[in-house]
């Protein structure tokens, strides 16, 4: 399958419950009417309408304000919502996350509605420039994108809405922020002091999704959403992905990473359940103050003196595809496909041109990384590799793939500390988050949503 990586330049808020929300379970089940057949393959072209589900797709889903979502909107962006998620394509996907994907959208309008009350707009530069990144992203030829959306079956008018909101909702926040709540230069110095104090602590990398809880009603809800993104996520929904759709932090334009942290910067319960994970693991449904939390431990380090782990290195990956059913001979042919790249490549370039002819151009990418930013389980092949030299075929989920060291650097032995530029912005993404929640909070409460569905 392709997995489509959308580009996420807003604040990730987007889900929190609505209080006039009613009949989620009737909705979803509404919306997963036009799914594909069970057993279908999720990269199936979606069949032509039928004239009982054009109908249903023309009917009213909600109705925000003034301003009407139609079930082929809901359609449209659950579709997106799979591809860039890893999510099978199904009658019970869609019943799971249904209601959800729905309330993206209503949040979407009220935050498009706000923008252009107080007059921000985003140009056809930006959305542009955002579409241009997105098939960067994806390793895809100008104009591909659109491609890919239809035959996906997903409206390019459901990518344009939300990329149209999302550069709207951070305009809108941070003329907000930059008017009432300017960040200091003795907070930068505080901040930049105590980022030195303890550089050589342990720290833990650390990715979340957070679901807000903003009144007692919606406990429940928040729960189980939080426990059926788990169980997605388990069945091989990406985290980073998942984070993008359905985190309500800032950091879900990041896909929910949030970092190297320390212990003492975060709260007490997700602390305990950090310092219990390993690496790679996903925690259950965490209950904090302020919501539910996902958390999963990218990677850990000492923290005393920088390492192998901490080298700059420049890699070319390119993968030969598989489905996921692929037989025995299938994976022969891939793997030997992958030998003979890796024997016929003479440099990065070569080899990142052979993934894009014969391989999978949306799979095959290269980039400039710490080692410790690597997965842990890919690390130790691309720590034992010279510069030149090319792994021998590496066997994964979605194909059979070779990594070529293109340039490494060797690791400084000072701890890394933030610039103040760097830490500025940490600051003000801090103001922002919560800014926004409280503004989005404010906009559902003195909202007419009807959900019709």
């Amino acid at each position: 399958m392709t997995i489509l990586r959308l580009l996420y330049i807003g604040l990730g808020i987007g889900l929190a419950g609505l209080s006039c929300f009613s009949g989620p379970a009737s909705a979803a089940r509404a919306l997963s009417g036009t799914a594909s057949p069970p057993g279908a393959p999720a990269t199936q072209r979606p069949s032509a309408p039928s004239p009982d589900d054009q109908m249903t797709q023309t009917r009213i889903a909600a109705v925000v304000n003034d301003e009407v979502i139609s079930v082929a909107d809901v359609m449209s962006r659950l579709r997106m919502v799979m591809l860039s998620s890893n999510l099978t394509d199904s009658p019970e996907t869609r019943q799971r996350i249904g209601a959800q994907v729905l309330r993206t959208i209503v949040d979407e309008k009220l935050q498009t509605q706000e923008a252009k009350r107080q007059n921000i707009t985003a140009t056809d530069e930006e959305v542009n420039k955002a579409l241009a990144q997105i098939e960067k992203q994806n390793n895809m030829q100008a104009g591909q994108l659109d491609q890919v959306l239809k035959s996906h079956g997903i409206e390019r008018s459901a990518l344009i809405d939300q990329l149209t909101a999302s550069i709207v909702w951070q305009k809108l926040v941070r003329r907000l922020v930059s008017q009432t709540n300017v960040v200091s230069d003795e907070e930068i110095d505080y901040a930049l002091k105590r980022a030195k104090d303890t550089a050589n602590e342990p720290q833990s990398r650390v990715a979340e999704i957070f679901l807000a809880v903003d009144n007692p009603q919606q406990e429940d809800e928040m729960r189980r959403l939080a426990e059926r993104l788990t169980e997605q996520m388990k069945q091989g929904a990406r985290f980073s992905a998942v984070a993008q759709q359905f985190s309500q932090s800032a950091t879900a334009a990041v896909g929910g990473d949030i970092g190297w942290v320390r212990a003492d910067q975060l709260s007490p319960e997700l602390s305990k359940a950090v310092a219990q994970m390993r690496p790679g693991e996903l925690s259950p449904p965490i209950r904090a103050a302020a919501g539910y939390y996902l958390l999963l431990v990218l990677d850990r380090r000492s923290g005393r003196s920088a390492g192998p782990e901490d080298s700059l290195v420049h890699l070319v990956q390119i993968v030969f595809p598989l489905p996921a059913q692929a037989t025995e001979p299938m994976r022969r042919a891939a793997i030997a496909e992958a030998q003979n790249a890796k024997t016929t490549a003479k440099n990065c370039e070569d080899l990142l041109k052979i993934g894009k002819e014969k391989g999978s151009a949306q799979l095959s990418s290269e980039g400039r990384l710490r080692v410790d930013q690597v997965t842990p389980a890919m690390r130790t092949i691309v720590l034992g590799l010279e510069v030149g030299q090319t792994s021998p075929p590496i066997v994964q989920k979605n194909g059979v793939g070779v990594i070529m060291m293109c340039e490494k650097a060797a690791p400084s032995s000072a701890p890394t500390v933030p610039t103040r530029d760097e830490m500025a912005e940490t600051l003000m993404r801090q103001r922002l988050e919560t800014l926004a929640r409280r503004y989005m909070r404010d906009l559902r409460r003195t909202a007419f949503v009807d959900v019709r569905v």
